[in-house]
């Protein structure tokens, strides 16, 4: 069982906004929504008439979907989605079915299901990073002036002041900010390529297709699929990384600066210890340390699951799966413990009291 998921070890790790989003039911909801579209882009385009359309898409939104059955067909034939298509058949009237992802493959629901979903992600993390380099800033004001010993190799070096060790903390958050308004523009797109990409299971209605449905979701149209070409992906994992490392560096700092002894830091609400009732742990500021170190392995990962065979690869998009949400919900519960720590900050500076 992940560390994010299990039912203690989930209240250091898990993020509880990033596991609604990603929970099975939300996924399921994002599924059908996409199929629901679908219908609809299919009386957009005249391949159905408009009432058969809207009465798919209607049956389509009430179906109710058996999960163990989705567990069972996601055994045989390694996705979700051919069961899915069966059970939402099996409950609406034969004339219904030609409107019923006709056109659509299996890899165009689940990628831009996973899209979806990181519609609702990347705004999250926008907001909390905002709020953390707004939280900085705070501590910059009152108490940037004071006094601290700079460290070169962990060793005593020249004074600094707090806002100078406070900044080498921000100043990486602002870029991680600008990178991700481009990121998100490309990392929103719609996946949409038909059995093997090229987009003309629907003749000369796929470019109308595309366009319909990317619209109805609310979702950039890319001008080719992106089936087997997973870089932009690559790129968000790598932005994670990047975020939850500048993240852990910080953590890394306030877990030296609060040593016993040195005493530069004071936070609000460490954790205890059940031997040594004097000490008050710096829990969050090693969460992000751990949760650095987390994901700038789990980038590798991704990188493997660029390794696409020909026109789709079942391996190497499986391992997608197992990696990615891992990721996101790492970062997201960075920002968040970040978030927390930095409030909770006392006083910083030597000699802190």
């Amino acid at each position: 069982m992940s560390v994010f998921e299990h039912p203690w070890l989930g209240g250091i790790f898990c993020d509880e906004e990033i596991a609604l989003i990603m929970a099975p039911e939300a996924q399921l909801v994002r599924m059908l929504k996409i199929e629901c579209a679908w219908s609809l882009v299919l009386g957009d385009i005249g391949r159905v008439g408009p009432d058969v359309a809207e009465a798919a898409a209607q049956a389509i939104l009430s179906a109710d979907i058996d999960m163990g059955a989705l567990r069972a067909g996601t055994a045989k034939d390694g996705l979700a989605v051919p069961t899915l298509v069966r059970l939402l058949k099996s409950g609406m009237a034969e004339a219904l079915h030609p409107a019923v992802h006709k056109g659509l493959t299996s890899q165009d629901v689940i990628d831009t299901e996973l899209v979806l979903a990181l519609g609702r992600i990347l705004p999250l993390m926008e907001r909390r990073l905002q709020g953390l380099i707004g939280a900085l800033e705070a501590v910059s004001v009152a108490h940037g002036a004071r006094p601290l010993m700079g460290r070169t190799r962990m060793q005593a070096a020249v004074e600094i002041t707090v806002a100078d060790r406070v900044a080498t903390w921000q100043r990486p958050l602002v870029r991680h900010l600008e990178r991700l308004v481009a990121l998100r523009e490309a990392v929103l797109c719609l996946q949409f390529g038909g059995a093997a990409g090229t987009r003309d299971v629907l003749g000369d209605d796929g470019p109308a297709a595309a366009v319909a449905l990317a619209a109805r979701l609310g979702l950039n149209n890319p001008d080719a699929q992106w089936h087997a070409a997973r870089d932009t992906l690559v790129d968000l994992a790598g932005w994670l990384s990047l975020v939850t490392g500048s993240l852990g560096k910080m953590g890394q700092d306030i877990s030296l600066m609060a040593q016993q002894g040195l005493d530069e830091i004071k936070i609000a609400g460490g954790g205890s210890s059940s031997a040594m009732p004097h000490k008050a742990n710096p829990i969050l500021a090693e969460l992000l340390v751990t949760l650095a170190r987390f994901n700038a392995t789990q980038v590798s990962g991704m990188h493997q699951a660029m390794v696409h065979e020909q026109e789709r690869s079942g391996a190497a998009w499986a391992l997608e799966w197992m990696i990615l949400p891992q990721m996101l919900n790492a970062t997201a519960r960075g920002l968040g413990a970040a978030g927390a720590l930095v409030e909770n900050i006392q006083s910083i500076g030597n000699a802190a009291t």
